[in-house]
């Protein structure tokens, strides 16, 4: 995959075979009067270059997402992963009470309140992270519930009535939903900015949609800096760093590193291809 591989991926794969970034740090930020809100810091090795926010799918904690922390830090960033309350693993459990595991998460990713709170926790941390790393590049990247935070926050519209601030500078979703409960047909046709979609060939929607659903999002953003990465044989949960599939964590990094380093360069043109995922770009 050109020149990131060959320099910047090398060192993400080192990182993660290290198993530890340069530095992780267990925090906490405030968001108005509510509890402290649990977040997870990597940091960079050396000078930092910006800041990068994961947030995590429904269910998830800050001590989830390890790889990309450990991915992120290694491309010079300050990353942060957030530990959602009003869609962690407590919420989860109680929307699950009485329901089934799809029930439960069904209403959970529906549930404008957990999205509104997201928001707020996902600023905190910025605000936290920006006296620590006075850098102007910034990253949201998010996993399920967390892609559909990146796609809200980056101007996609919803049917929830929420809506996002569009304050990073570049995206990241991880399994994006298609049209269907929270988002339109057309819903992302005003996203302008750098977006990179990942998915896989056994990454099933919630309620039962194929794979293929989870590109829509980059079929209707309008061209410029947006790519698209189909991982074979990855499942939704391979993206969740719960150490299921090495293979899914290292390619997806791999195709993190290629698009922050076309992105920072002004040169968004897809690398040649790798074995195990399909990228496209437009």
């Amino acid at each position: 995959m050109g020149h990131c591989l060959r320099r910047r991926c090398a060192a993400i794969l080192l990182s993660m075979i290290a198993g530890t970034a340069a530095g992780q740090e267990p925090a906490s930020v405030g968001v108005q009067d509510r509890k402290p809100v649990p977040i997870m810091a990597y940091s960079p090795g050396g000078g930092c270059r910006g800041i990068a926010i994961i947030s995590p799918g429904a269910g998830g904690s800050e001590t989830g997402y390890a790889y990309l922390g450990r991915t992120l830090s290694a491309l010079g960033f300050l990353a942060v992963v957030v530990g959602h309350q009003e869609s962690g693993r407590r919420a989860l459990r109680e929307h699950v009470r009485g329901n089934s595991l799809r029930e439960g998460l069904a209403k959970l990713i529906t549930d404008p309140e957990a999205y509104r709170s997201r928001f707020a926790e996902i600023a905190a941390a910025r605000r936290w992270a920006q006296p620590r790393c006075n850098a102007s590049e910034s990253v949201l990247i998010g996993h399920s519930m967390g892609a559909a935070t990146t796609m809200i926050e980056a101007g996609a519209r919803n049917l929830l009535g929420v809506s996002g601030a569009d304050a990073f500078n570049v995206y990241i979703a991880l399994s994006p939903q298609g049209a269907g409960s929270i988002f339109p047909p057309d819903a992302w046709s005003g996203i302008a900015k750098p977006v990179l979609s990942l998915t896989g060939t056994r990454d099933g929607e919630l309620g039962g949609g194929p794979w293929e659903t989870r590109t829509e999002p980059y079929g209707n953003m309008p061209a410029g800096c947006k790519w698209l990465g189909v991982i074979d044989g990855a499942a939704h949960l391979n993206f969740a760093g719960n150490g299921l599939s090495g293979k899914v964590e290292a390619l997806t990094s791999q195709a993190i590193g290629a698009f922050l380093e076309g992105v920072h360069r002004g040169d968004c043109r897809v690398p040649g291809s790798t074995p195990g995922m399909a990228l496209q770009g437009k």
